[in-house]
């Protein structure tokens, strides 16, 4: 049996990954979003905070700082003074926002599903569990 390689499957699962989102970028863009802006909006309810977004996303916080102000330009995002902390700004989705996102997360999950749809439904259980299990 010949040695398991990790960065060969790190490379398979990353390049799986930037399909899916190759896939959808026309899609994703066509509603008005860059697909990392996509994934900030899907953050944002769980992370309010430009710092927290941050580092959940793995992005410099300038990068997120511009990301948010083309959002909150576009009518995506709103910004407010956080009532527990004054010095803090507290992200919103806005209804506009949330559509868009919904309307983008489906995209993704769409173009995912038909590569899991390749799978069995064992398989695709089997997966769900190891990622898990390696997370």
């Amino acid at each position: 049996m010949s040695k398991i390689d990790p960065a060969k499957i790190w490379s398979l699962s990353y390049r799986l990954l930037m399909s899916v989102i190759s896939h959808v970028t026309p899609d994703v863009a066509a509603l008005g979003v860059e697909t990392k802006e996509l994934f900030v909006l899907a953050a944002l309810e769980e992370h309010p905070y430009p710092a927290e977004l941050a580092a959940t996303l793995s992005m410099p916080k300038p990068t997120v700082t511009v990301y948010v102000k083309r959002l909150e330009a576009a009518g995506f995002v709103s910004r407010e003074i956080d009532a527990a902390d004054m010095r803090r700004h507290r992200l919103r989705l806005t209804p506009a926002g949330r559509k868009v996102m919904n309307q983008g997360m489906t995209l993704l999950s769409d173009a995912f599903g038909e590569r899991l749809g390749r799978l069995s439904a064992a398989q695709q259980e089997q997966l769900r569990m190891l990622l898990e299990k390696m997370g």
